[in-house]
């Protein structure tokens, strides 16, 4: 295995860091939203939300956590290829698979509670428009 092979992991680890990002800063919009929609008949769909979201904060910062320890390890099994060290540096370079894997599983089940906390939006919204159409029938 040569520099090169662990050098293509790079890109895609940034862009997925990117991403990562990107859902962390949705996460916190979603939470200053669900502070401002406080009220008396949104509180319970608010504890569903505030329960989700707070695994997929936890879920988000250990998908960036091992996004990051996979590109650390992927750097230093470069550095490891680049002074000779082969067997060392490819086993650095199956660990940052590993990690990049694991970040990758976390995404997947935060992607799985992020679906389910839009079925609880839409839940509570199809509650809310059945419930004014029953008001308008008997109007």
């Amino acid at each position: 295995m040569d520099l090169t092979t662990p050098a293509l992991l790079f890109p895609a680890i940034s862009l997925l860091l990117l991403a990562y990002t990107n859902r962390f800063l949705v996460l916190a919009q979603l939470i200053r939203q669900l502070r401002q929609m406080d009220t008396e008949e949104d509180h319970a769909l608010i504890a569903r939300q505030i329960s989700m979201l707070r695994k997929r904060i936890v879920l988000t910062k250990r998908m960036q956590a091992f996004g990051v320890m996979s590109f650390f390890v992927c750097t230093v099994s470069m550095f490891l290829l680049f002074l000779g060290a082969a067997l060392p540096g490819i086993i650095a370079f199956g660990a940052s698979l590993v990690l990049l894997s694991l970040s990758l599983l976390f995404s997947l089940y935060e992607i799985q509670i992020s679906t389910n906390a839009i079925n609880v939006e839409l839940a509570s919204f199809e509650a809310r428009k059945s419930a004014s159409r029953e008001d308008l029938d008997h109007d």
